[in-house]
């Protein structure tokens, strides 16, 4: 399963298998990590056998998760693109953990931040998180907008055709899909709604987005 296909088959799972990750899973995600960190400059780390987030708190009981052990924690420093590129690079997380056979869900508000179970550096902040496993199911799809939605193009050529509709396939906070991209000739412009985590949908939007149209064919402006 290529990257692409991991966007056609992935949606959210808040129920795993109560088990570990394999090794060989787990290195391929720690090595994928420690590659994105070093080409974004985030501090993405992965927590495994943490029972208490997703266990010991009424936000995670709200959020119904059922053996959320292992998760992702998205962080950075503090500053206005933070959620932007946690999105972008959280995403390319998710979809390479689909290719290993693993499930995933994000979570924004329904969680507890543990004590311990990662380290930020000065002026570094949590971002949100990625609950990560074998899930009970493989998730359900929900309902997408438009094409006519969330672009704007006269005669869109062919890869921006295929670049937003990468782009529905994104997930976002409630889906609620508030992502705007406007054909510029080869230059793209992305904006985000008004909302919660609109910043955090964006950088996933335009990681779906470069994934389907091909990073070849054109710039953001």
């Amino acid at each position: 399963m290529d990257m692409t296909e991991a966007a056609k088959q992935r949606h959210s799972v808040r129920s795993f298998l109560p088990r570990g990750l394999d090794k060989d899973v787990q290195g391929a995600l720690e090595e994928r990590i420690r590659m994105l960190n070093s080409e974004s400059g985030l501090n993405i780390q992965l927590v495994l056998n943490e029972p208490k987030a997703f266990g010991t708190s009424l936000l995670a009981h709200y959020g119904k998760f059922e053996n959320a052990n292992n998760y992702i924690v998205l962080a950075g420093k503090k500053g206005k693109d933070l959620q932007e590129k946690c999105g972008y690079y959280g995403e390319d997380l998710v979809l390479f953990a689909q290719t290993l056979g693993l499930n995933t869900c994000w979570v924004a508000l329904t969680y507890k931040k543990i004590k311990g179970a990662y380290s930020l550096e000065d002026g570094e902040k949590v971002a949100l998180v990625i609950a990560i496993g074998y899930g009970k199911t493989a998730g359900k799809p929900h309902r997408s907008k438009t094409f006519a939605d969330v672009a704007k193009a006269e005669n869109p050529p062919e890869w921006f055709v295929r670049g937003v509709e990468g782009a529905l396939l994104a997930p976002t906070a409630v889906n609620q899909q508030k992502f705007k991209f406007i054909s510029e000739g080869n230059k793209v412009k992305a904006l985000a709604g008004t909302g919660f985590y609109t910043d955090i949908d964006l950088g996933i939007a335009k990681y779906h987005f470069e994934l389907f149209a091909g990073k070849e064919n054109f710039d953001w402006a």
